[in-house]
């Protein structure tokens, strides 16, 4: 048999590698040789050898939490993600897609961060000095709050008598005036302004999120949502479907159904129903996202001690979606019809409520294979930091969140105050502990590129290549140190743990023999670069096919 393709003279990322290899073979898209030079036997006519000059070849990089379709949306819409954070900036960008889109009769996009702004909020007032003619409606970065105008406003009948919806929260100001900041379910009125988007143009979303996946040396991920009700989104299922059968999924993908908060027990036998219908040549779906509680910095993370300096109108302790008696339900019932579980929790008290959840069920089904994670672990109590491991959970970790960046510094730890902030993303404590490690970027909620997440996860600080690395200590000064974790655990979690995580570590993860072909190479050798988010995928490969390369 001939090789398709050689890699040699590489840095190949090894555990525990005392060979000395530094080649590797392809063929019919699986890994058929690793070992010291090459092997002149496996040299065909058609064979491409790649002399990688010592850089680094490592298996494919896995997002174990992201939303891909909505960030291809957000290169669709109006973009405010990879603007500088002005206000004027944004205004400006909001102005002049509106003008290049005169047809559009809702004005929709993402990415704006709020520490733009003084008092770390945009207005209704804002927006309506730039458009007032038509709704605007704008997600947030993070995906748990909406900017809305005026005219947005008044079309879904919001104003000082509207009461806080059930999830969600209106931000108002002294007179309890909305100011045109719509937080959770909060914002689902506007959302549902914005004209369902046609097939066509979500499968464009989902192909150009592929390619910006690829580019940054990503082979596969976990959708944690393919029917989420947020980034002005509603399914994606079908999409995923129509690409795959398509021949377009080059990527290897686990799609999350959404668990419904408001509609209980009665959804099961939807969610089944999309499982069986959810099996292509690319893409399964055979995990349930929940979502427990929001974020910190609008005071929806659900924490077990009150927030400092709480803002007029936040609950003290943050919000649980799902009464902890329930959850222990919906965990216990979605192990009994062999769901995995992908859980969203950023509060103290909802990690732990989660780990209760996931206790339960698992003690009801011991002999189950779970897959169940907890993705984002803002906050944890210490006293929760062993449950990862003595119950078999993966910490699904978006490391690029453990700087100091402005909006962090100014928002966020003055909520949690001094007490809390030692806790603030215990990614070394956990794996300390003997937690698994799995790592995900949640884009768009932040940039998908593994390596910047990488360079945070070691260092825990911003890369010089991260343009939202923002403040005067976001590259210098590390968020809780000793929460840092090795090289080799960052590099592990963003490929064998991210694999494990979406049950296929048979398949992928490491440069193993027998193994598919999902590699990515950068541009030096990742073990001595003074920067690791300055590093480059040069290509990106699955199953032995080049789907990215420079």
């Amino acid at each position: 048999m001939y090789a398709s393709h050689v890699f040699t003279n590489a840095a190949l990322w090894r555990p525990d590698d005392v060979s000395g290899a530094d080649t590797l073979a392809v063929a019919d898209g699986v890994i058929i040789s690793v070992g010291r030079g090459v092997d002149r036997a496996l040299l065909g006519p058609a064979t491409e050898v790649h002399d990688l000059g010592g850089a680094s070849l490592l298996p494919g990089f896995v997002d174990a939490h992201v939303h891909p379709v909505a960030g291809g949306l957000a290169a669709l819409r109006c973009n405010l993600s990879e603007l500088p954070h002005t206000r004027r900036g944004y205004l400006d960008a909001i102005a002049a897609y509106a003008r290049a889109h005169p047809d559009e009769p809702v004005i929709s996009g993402s990415g704006w961060y709020g520490d733009a702004f003084v008092g770390g909020l945009p207005t209704c007032g804002d927006l309506d000095e730039v458009i007032a003619d038509r709704p605007v409606v704008l997600s947030s970065h993070d995906g748990h709050g909406v900017w809305v105008n005026s005219e947005a406003l008044r079309r879904v009948g919001i104003d000082a008598s509207t009461p806080d919806p059930s999830g969600g929260r209106i931000e108002r100001d002294a007179h309890g005036t909305p100011t045109g900041i719509l937080f959770e379910r909060a914002g689902d009125p506007a959302n549902a302004l914005i004209p369902d988007y046609d097939e066509a143009f979500l499968r464009r979303a989902l192909l150009i999120a592929q390619q910006r996946l690829h580019a940054a040396g990503v082979t596969g991920w976990q959708d944690a949502g393919v029917d989420i009700p947020a980034f002005g989104l509603s399914d994606t299922l079908a999409t995923y479907l129509a690409a795959d059968a398509a021949g377009e999924l080059t990527a290897r993908v686990c799609g999350a159904l959404w668990w419904a908060a408001d509609e209980g027990v009665g959804q099961l036998d939807t969610l089944r129903e999309r499982r069986a219908q959810g099996r292509g040549h690319r893409f399964h779906v055979d995990t349930v996202k929940v979502m427990q509680d929001g974020i910190c910095e609008n005071c929806t993370a659900a924490m077990l001690a009150p927030y400092s300096d709480l803002p007029a109108g936040a609950s003290p302790t943050g919000l649980s979606f799902i009464d902890p008696a329930e959850l222990e339900q919906v965990c216990a019932l979605l192990v009994r019809n062999d769901f995995h579980i992908h859980m969203h929790a950023v509060g103290d008290r909802a990690v732990r409520e989660c780990l209760d959840a996931l206790g339960a069920a698992r003690s009801s089904r011991p002999g189950f294979d779970a897959r169940h994670q907890i993705a984002h672990l803002d906050v944890v109590d210490p006293a929760d930091i062993p449950r990862f491991a003595q119950l078999g959970v993966i910490a699904n970790i978006q490391a690029l969140w453990a700087r100091r960046d402005t909006e962090i510094v100014e928002r966020k730890l003055p909520l949690l105050g001094p007490d809390r902030e030692p806790f603030h993303f215990p990614f070394g404590s956990i794996r300390a502990e003997g937690g698994a490690l799995a790592m995900g970027s949640d884009w768009p909620v932040t940039d998908p590129n593994p390596l910047w997440a990488i360079h945070t996860a070691v260092h825990r600080t911003g890369s010089i290549a991260d343009p939202h690395a923002i403040g005067d200590d976001a590259r210098t000064v590390p968020l809780v140190a000793g929460e840092a974790i090795t090289l080799r655990a960052a590099v592990d979690a963003y490929t064998v743990g991210s694999a494990r995580a979406m049950h296929a570590e048979d398949r992928a993860g490491s440069l193993s023999v027998g193994k598919d072909a999902d590699l990515v190479v950068l541009d030096e050798d990742i073990r001595t670069a003074v920067d690791i988010g300055a590093l480059t995928a040069t290509m990106t490969m699955v199953g032995g096919t080049v789907v990215h390369a420079i």
